[in-house]
């Protein structure tokens, strides 16, 4: 059974006080801390880059899952593993030199863990060649490129179908959710099959982040025993 992870977004961080917000998040007791890396041309929205990530990494020794919501990912990748990223995902949506196989592959070459993320629009046959090739499948439940979105229901369908195709599949690949992330869509998502959140907006306006964390770590969830590669 996978542990949940919990990964609060650094996009709804106060950025005026980077090094006690991602403080924060680990005494708050979060697993990972996400990353949201947009282009302005993918999204219609521009966040950061790796001279942020590497100053928050000075800070913490938390997982840094990374999000390239880019046009071309491939020539991002190798900036953001220098600046201290420990999992990179990147969108099936975007454009793959030489193909999604090779830039999964291109991931893995610089050591990182490999997700492949896919929008709210997007159908999970897309994503299916390349399950065998991933650790992380995230499940867009926004359409990106905003934080403080609402969750859009009909994604919990994807999250399930996702689930039922990993156990099909043997594999043991983690389905992350991202988007409009409380403790009540947590639970639909949990219920679904998910096993990594992303919360931004939520948990960094929560009154206590740490009860909020733990609100999220003991709620219930769908087991599921992943097959080791």
């Amino acid at each position: 059974m996978f542990d949940r992870v919990i990964a609060p977004s650094l996009l709804a961080a106060d950025f005026s006080q980077l090094r006690e917000e991602v403080q924060r998040v680990e005494r708050g007791g979060a697993d990972w801390l996400h990353l949201d890396i947009m282009d302005g041309e993918f999204v219609p929205n521009i966040s950061f880059g790796p001279a942020v990530v590497s100053a928050a990494r000075k800070h913490t020794q938390l997982l840094f899952d990374v999000q390239l919501m880019v046009r071309r990912p491939a020539v991002f990748i190798a900036p953001f593993v220098e600046a201290g990223a420990d999992s990179i995902t990147v969108h099936v949506e975007s454009q793959h030199v030489g193909g999604v196989r090779s830039t999964l592959a291109l991931v893995r070459g610089h050591r990182c863990k490999v997700g492949l993320a896919l929008n709210p629009d997007t159908p999970l046959t897309t994503v299916e060649p390349f399950l065998d090739a991933i650790d992380l499948l995230l499940i867009m439940t926004v359409h990106p490129g905003f934080g403080g979105q609402t969750f859009i229901p009909g994604t919990v369908e994807k999250i399930e179908a996702a689930y039922v195709r990993r156990a099909a599949l043997g594999l043991d690949f983690r389905i992350e959710i991202d988007g409009g992330i409380t403790g009540e869509t947590a639970a639909s998502g949990l219920l679904a099959g998910a096993d990594v959140l992303v919360a931004g907006t939520w948990l960094f306006r929560a009154p206590d982040m740490p009860t909020a964390i733990r609100d999220l770590r003991i709620l219930p969830g769908r087991e599921t025993t992943p097959i080791k590669r």
